[in-house]
């Protein structure tokens, strides 16, 4: 990018999801010239009509862009999209990928373009579709120092917090430790909320007492999963939009992984993760996270 992050920029930008659209749409508004592909036509009929440059496939994104940002589903699509050996980067290009995958395709990310001569940087990020579309997301920043300096201003275009978690694979690693907080603390917040109910308590007696006490969280305060707590949390909308509660157990599930290979206890983690599965099984797995309260059933009258 050399000093060009407050001018235009030309970014090949890959992945059009939910995340990854409003991303897009972001560095778009700022001026950038944002050359786009996704495999699903929808999402690059979208992108048209946003005013981004759609491509007919990732080399033609990718040629000629000076950074390019990827936001993918899992680390094999970022490995197979990205370790094409026929893929045309730019002498020099600077290669951002923003999804949230495992440790080692993490690794195998860096050490792969790297032997390319490509700058690289893991910066996963946290802020959900709201977030994205507002520009306050947290990126969680993994490499060199040089390249999150690089990187700063653009990053900041899509993001509030830009935190450099450390070397490459920190941002991966910080990630994969936030979402199995968050699906725990989640769980958590909804058992307590279902058996304040069944103790018959009032939820908005209840949460006006434990958001002031020693169960305050982020879960509880920020994103209840009661209707009628917090007005802007998804269960206010029939836990629509948001985090999708499968998202959560490919992080919960990605967080094992890293445990077992780091020789780290996460029972609570493998906990969630299993109650989070039983849920996507259920079919509920497109539904916000915080919809895991619907996993303990239906309320009962009190029995005092």
């Amino acid at each position: 990018m050399s000093n060009k992050e407050t001018s235009m920029t030309a970014i090949g930008f890959i992945g059009l999801g939910n995340m990854g659209f409003p991303m897009a749409c972001r560095l778009k508004e700022a001026g950038h010239e944002v050359r786009c592909f996704d495999v699903n036509t929808g999402s690059m009929e979208r992108a048209h009509d946003a005013g981004l440059q759609p491509r007919a496939s990732v080399q033609e994104a990718v040629a000629g862009a000076e950074v390019v940002i990827t936001m993918l589903p899992s680390g094999r699509h970022v490995l197979e999209v990205l370790g094409a050996e026929a893929l045309p980067f730019a002498p020099g290009a600077f290669v951002i990928d923003c999804s949230t995958i495992d440790v080692e395709s993490c690794a195998a990310f860096h050490a792969t373009l790297g032997e390319r001569g490509l700058v690289t940087l893991d910066a996963p990020v946290s802020g959900g579709v709201g977030g994205a579309a507002a520009g306050t997301l947290t990126f969680m920043v993994g490499g060199t120092e040089a390249a999150f300096a690089r990187a700063l201003e653009l990053l900041r275009v899509m993001g509030k917090n830009i935190i450099h978690a450390g070397a490459p694979g920190a941002g991966q690693a910080a990630k994969i430790c936030n979402n199995m907080l968050a699906g725990i603390s989640m769980l958590a917040v909804s058992e307590a909320l279902h058996l304040a109910k069944r103790l018959g308590l009032d939820p908005k007696k209840f949460f006006e007492i434990a958001s002031t006490s020693s169960g305050q969280c982020w879960a509880l305060t920020s994103y209840a999963p009661e209707p009628g707590l917090v007005p802007a949390a998804p269960a206010n909308r029939g836990y629509e939009g948001g985090f999708a509660s499968e998202l959560m157990l490919k992080d919960l599930r990605l967080a094992e992984q890293a445990a077992v290979a780091s020789h780290s206890p996460a029972l609570l983690g493998a906990a969630a993760a299993s109650v989070y599965a039983m849920h996507c099984a259920a079919g509920k797995g497109r539904l916000d996270f915080s919809s895991i309260i619907q996993m303990l059933g239906a309320a009962q009258p009190a029995r005092i």
